[in-house]
């Protein structure tokens, strides 16, 4: 007896489990679809919280985002994110070499820190930018 209810309780939790392995493997939407989705689950929370005036401008956002998006202008935007976030880094880069040849270590400090947050910023923009743009397998 003891045996049945271990092979029951083991055979449950891996029903349970199921979904949730499931879910993990689904790809995300990107591009619009994503952005549609955004939109989607913001309407729904508007009609939650019986917000008709919320709704409706969703809703035009929505039907705008319908007509007018394209999955080749989100990754355009992208990649014009990651563009500006480089040249960022590429001032800040020279700032810091700026205050390295004066010497003055508060400024060089300072100057690494605006650093460093300029390359994180590059690093979230290119890998949103790979999130957007359309698998090399697809095509």
């Amino acid at each position: 007896m003891k045996f049945l209810s271990s092979l029951f309780a083991f055979t449950a939790c891996g029903f349970l489990a199921a979904p949730v392995f499931a879910a993990e493997q689904a790809p995300e939407p990107s591009g619009c679809a994503a952005k549609r989705q955004d939109i989607a689950t913001r309407i729904e929370d508007a009609k939650a919280a019986g917000n008709t005036d919320q709704q409706a401008g969703l809703q035009k956002a929505l039907s705008e985002l319908n007509a007018n998006c394209t999955d080749v202008d989100v990754v355009k935007q992208q990649e014009q994110k990651v563009l500006d976030a480089k040249r960022e880094v590429s001032r800040r880069q020279a700032d810091l070499n700026k205050a390295m040849s004066k010497g003055d270590p508060e400024k060089i400090d300072k100057r690494k820190d605006k650093l460093a947050e300029s390359r994180k910023e590059l690093q979230d923009e290119q890998e949103k930018l790979e999130k957007v743009q359309p698998d090399e397998d697809d095509e």
